[in-house]
């Protein structure tokens, strides 16, 4: 059982804890997680199975879509709906003009400082143990990149955005800071996550419909195998003397590579190499850029990851 499994996370579960199910439920276990989701959150967790396991490093830098709710007037320690009220404010803007003008500042490139109860590690401790034993740690500011940020909808209190940023970027963090521009302050009280990287909603199963599906050996048709699971600059369909090379931890030459093939690499891109129309053997990152007029034999791909099963 290899591949990527999509999961409508529930309200209340931990990231690990829907791992453990998982691992429980479909009795594997080889299984992680791609991008965690705070119990408050819902939405798409990619669950990543057996082999499927090596992908994640590739799928971190991904681009992630959210629908956050906010609601004004109260700070809490937390940043969201768990924690406790720790500043409240009876006067803040009321119109949807204010808001609109504050979100502004939020788009594109910014500092953000991450949540002081985050899984974040200092010194080895994460953050949240730091803040529960009542260490108030420094935590430094780092960047975070806002790629659309728009609203959705404004009941006051509450302001919805629909929000599309890039990895790393903390939503309870920037719901604080757009509180505090609007000199009101505000926490997070829904989050869902609408898209991580390639996967989306539409891929995404209940713990309910997991369960049926085990339950009735039909589970397999909804893992999205290796070779579609990964963003990559293309594939490329290795004969058998090639695939062994890979297997072996060899980098690939050009002679190892079918006719057309080395026309298409450009220096850096990464190439899932193919035994068949489907299964994943490797990925590889290119070495050359390599034109029609080049001759002679040499390095062009290197194995960055093998798969096996």
């Amino acid at each position: 059982m290899n591949g990527v499994l999509i999961i409508d996370k529930p309200q209340g579960w931990t990231s690990h804890d829907v791992v453990a199910w998982v691992r429980k439920v479909l009795r594997i276990r080889k299984v992680g997680h791609g991008g965690t989701l705070d119990p408050l959150a819902t939405g798409v967790l990619p669950i990543y199975l057996g082999e499927g396991t090596k992908l994640v490093p590739f799928n971190l830098d991904g681009t992630k879509e959210y629908i956050a709710t906010m609601k004004l007037g109260q700070e809490t320690d937390t940043l969201d709906a768990d924690g406790k009220i720790i500043a409240e404010k009876v006067e803040f803007p009321r119109t949807q003009q204010e808001l609109e003008e504050a979100l502004n500042q939020f788009r594109g490139k910014i500092r953000q400082k991450p949540p002081l109860y985050s899984a974040i590690k200092q010194n080895g401790i994460p953050l949240y143990k730091r803040a529960r034993s009542g260490e108030i740690p420094e935590v430094a500011e780092r960047d975070a990149v806002i790629h659309a940020l728009s609203l959705k909808d404004f009941s006051f209190p509450r302001v919805t955005l629909e929000i599309t940023c890039g990895r790393g970027t903390y939503i309870r963090s920037l719901c604080a800071d757009v509180g505090r521009s609007l000199g009101c302050g505000a926490h997070l009280v829904e989050l869902r996550r609408t898209r991580s990287g390639r996967f989306g909603l539409g891929e995404a199963l209940t713990l309910e419909e997991i369960s049926r599906l085990a339950e009735r050996k039909e589970i397999e048709g909804k893992i999205i195998p290796l070779s579609e699971s990964v963003d990559l600059a293309g594939k490329i369909m290795l004969e058998e003397r090639a695939v062994a090379r890979v297997r072996q931890g060899q980098p690939l030459l050009l002679s190892d590579l079918p006719p057309g093939q080395k026309e298409r690499l450009r220096k850096g891109q990464r190439w899932g190499l193919l035994q068949g129309a489907r299964d994943l053997v490797a990925i590889a990152e290119s070495q050359v850029d390599s034109e029609p007029w080049i001759s002679g034999d040499f390095q062009a791909l290197r194995v960055l990851r093998v798969f096996n099963g």
